[in-house]
């Protein structure tokens, strides 16, 4: 139980839980109702949204793919575990500051359930930043 909460331990942990929001995404459209938002639209801001849903799917679970497969090396503290560590902090704390200072409280206050997403995703984003963070730290 105690190795659960290891650097190497969390960060595969982080892993797992970015690959699993890499997978989400391809539900993620429905959730948010975009076939009916989206269908005013011309067929290519239609195309560009859900080419953009994609690569950010992928790219979710690529950055999850290394700290899952990969944590030793990214915390053996060599120049490319740090540069990815580094921008892995950069990449997820930015991610963490537009979940507050992006998205308007009008998207959720009000409706439960994404009162609640707003809490999870809030939650997961601190902690991923949090574990990327510790970790560069650690490393420099």
């Amino acid at each position: 139980m105690i190795e659960l909460f290891t650097l190497e331990a969390q960060l595969r942990l982080v892993g797992a839980a970015l690959v699993g929001v890499g997978l989400f995404h391809a539900v993620l459209p429905r959730i948010v109702q975009w076939p009916g938002d989206l269908a005013g639209t011309s067929l290519l801001t239609r195309q560009v949204s859900y080419v953009h849903l994609f690569f950010i799917a992928l790219t979710c679970a690529l950055l999850g793919l290394l700290p899952l497969c990969l944590a030793p090396e990214l915390l053996a503290g060599t120049r490319l575990g740090t540069a990815l560590l580094a921008g892995q902090t950069l990449f997820w704390g930015l991610r963490w500051l537009f979940e507050f200072a992006v998205f308007s409280p009008k998207l959720w206050r009000g409706d439960p359930v994404r009162t609640l997403a707003h809490l999870g995703l809030s939650v997961l984003w601190t902690w991923v930043a949090s574990v990327f963070s510790l970790a560069l730290w650690w490393v420099l």
